[in-house]
């Protein structure tokens, strides 16, 4: 009875906002012909008397009034009779509607709200459950306008389980459908709207499935711009990594260069949370896949997020720091802090501080070539001390000019005429290790 009741009210509004509509519709009609017949009889009483610039203006601005109020009459008339047929008619009639809608959403924002206060985006979620392809992309092509700049009518779209509507198999759906329904999903997923939450498991298997299959770029790059705005919302995390978000997202970054970019935004997100962190440090294809990014010249954005992925990794954590510097990190960074952007430089020569400093504290007071034991309590002599330091400092330098020669050889090569003895010189200056 309480479902029978509240379906009867929620048409009783319809009705009187129908109602309320044509009483505006023959009211602006009325306006509309008394300004017209108001405007045609002065322009011919005044003819007979002044014919200023004044007067034209004037007579100009009444018609383009008129027209306004003309084009008003026929988008209110266009919108009555679309809500009654999305309501009332067949599923032809619905499906018709539906194209008119999003045509009126689309070319007007205060229309988007009259539409969500006459209960048609209801009406378009049940649509878009429908097997017939032309019906439920109309709908979702509709819905897509309507959630544009307009967080109200997002809250109602996850109200009415817009995401219940998700095909549990992509494969059964074609490609244009699969990147309406993404689009549809990124303009949900605004940070703004916090109703959006991955717990569901139909957003993230749809979003998983898209960017694990052949599809689009396009599709691929709305699913990663999903789960961006997901991955920036802290509480997302246990349901995004538990789900294997990051192992899809280290995939990405390190296969597609066109999506890396925004997989790797994602997992800079992820990373600085616990569970998004351990994800990463047990991944088989880190730290090698992300020291492999940092050698993209031609990306130096994804240069850029990548070190900072591995700078969240090694921060006080000597395992990590152990896997970096065994995949060849070093020498990759040193590359990165000559001749990368200006925070792919800073955060490169933060990354070897801590190499660089980890190696002296392993190193103690007995590391290195020793000629004899020194009686425990006797120091060193001091010439002997700054003999030794003078041997470690010219063994790194030799070390770095060889990597700087490999790396003005490539350069060279690429036509980029690297003078190596200035790339000697700010080495000398800017690092000791």
């Amino acid at each position: 009875m309480s479902t029978s009741s509240s379906s009867s009210s929620i048409w009783s509004v319809s009705y009187r906002k129908l109602k309320f509509f044509s009483r505006i519709r023959r009211f602006l009609q009325s306006k509309a012909i008394r300004k017209g017949s108001y405007g045609s009889s002065s322009t011919s009483d005044n003819s007979n008397k002044l014919r200023t610039k004044d007067n034209n203006d004037k007579d100009e601005e009444d018609h383009q009034l008129v027209m306004e109020k003309e084009s008003e009459l026929d988008g209110s008339v266009v919108l009555q009779k679309s809500v009654n047929r999305l309501h009332f008619g067949s599923w032809e009639e619905k499906e018709m509607a539906a194209i008119a809608i999003e045509k009126l959403a689309k070319e007007d924002v205060k229309a988007r709200k009259f539409m969500a206060e006459l209960g048609v985006i209801h009406m378009l979620v049940s649509m878009v459950a429908t097997e017939v392809v032309g019906r439920h992309r109309a709908a979702i092509k509709a819905l897509i306008q309507l959630a544009n700049g307009t967080s109200t009518n997002k809250a109602l779209m996850l109200e009415a389980g817009i995401l219940s509507k998700l095909p549990k198999d992509i494969n059964v759906v074609d490609e244009q459908t699969r990147q309406e329904f993404a689009e549809l999903l990124l303009s949900l997923s605004s940070i703004s709207n916090t109703d959006f939450c991955p717990n569901k498991p139909e957003i993230l298997q749809f979003l998983i499935g898209i960017l694990e299959s052949p599809c689009s770029f396009e599709t691929k790059e709305l699913c990663l711009g999903v789960l961006y705005n997901l991955s920036a919302v802290l509480e997302n995390a246990g349901a995004l990594v538990s789900n294997g978000v990051v192992h899809t997202l280290l995939n990405l970054s390190s296969s597609f260069k066109e999506l890396s970019e925004k997989a790797l935004a994602a997992l800079g997100h992820l990373v600085v949370t616990l569970m998004g962190k351990k994800a990463m440090e047990d991944s088989s294809i880190v730290p090698q896949s992300l020291i492999e990014i940092l050698t993209w010249e031609d990306k130096p954005k994804c240069i850029e997020l990548s070190a900072y992925i591995l700078m969240i990794l090694a921060h006080q954590s000597s395992t990590q720091r152990d896997k970096m510097s065994k995949a060849g990190i070093v020498p990759v960074l040193v590359e990165v802090s000559l001749m990368g952007s200006l925070l792919a430089q800073k955060r490169a020569m933060k990354l070897l501080q801590w190499f660089k400093d980890e190696r002296q504290a392993k190193m103690g007071p007995h590391s290195g070539p020793q000629t004899g034991r020194v009686p425990l309590g006797s120091p060193l002599h001091p010439k002997e001390a700054q003999e030794g330091k003078k041997m470690m400092k010219n063994l790194v330098k030799q070390s770095l000019h060889k990597n700087m020669e490999m790396i003005t050889r490539r350069a060279n090569a690429g036509g980029g005429g690297v003078d190596s003895s200035n790339l000697k010189s700010l080495v000398s200056k800017s690092l000791t290790f």
